[in-house]
């Protein structure tokens, strides 16, 4: 697993291959200069609900990664994730196969 780190100390896991996504995902945003809000499911094992965060220039953050190589990145799966965070309720963090079907785009 591995983590985004969020600020000072502020800490979450999601696997190597969501995670690479994720940050290529939000360092396009960011060299765009703009901000957005993350969003992403909490698993019921971790006691359910949701999560948001204001990703800007300004909040420090760090990506740790468990594994020592990159996965092959998806396209159609950055697509989708930069894609939702041109609403107004953020990008969501999106499993891999709703980014191939479609599906993400009700959230």
């Amino acid at each position: 697993m591995g983590r985004l780190i969020y600020g000072a100390s502020q800490e979450y896991e999601f696997d190597d291959r969501t995670l690479s996504h994720v940050k290529i995902a939000i360092v396009t945003k960011l060299r765009r200069h703009e901000s957005f809000l993350l969003n992403w499911q909490i698993p019921p094992e971790q006691g359910g609900g949701r999560m948001s965060l204001w990703i800007s220039r300004e909040v420090s953050m760090a990506f740790v990664f468990s594994g020592s190589r990159p996965p092959k990145l998806n396209d159609r799966w950055m697509e989708a994730l930069l894609h939702s965070s041109q609403r107004t309720g953020g990008m969501f963090i999106m499993r891999e196969e709703e980014a191939e079907s479609g599906n993400f785009a009700d959230r």
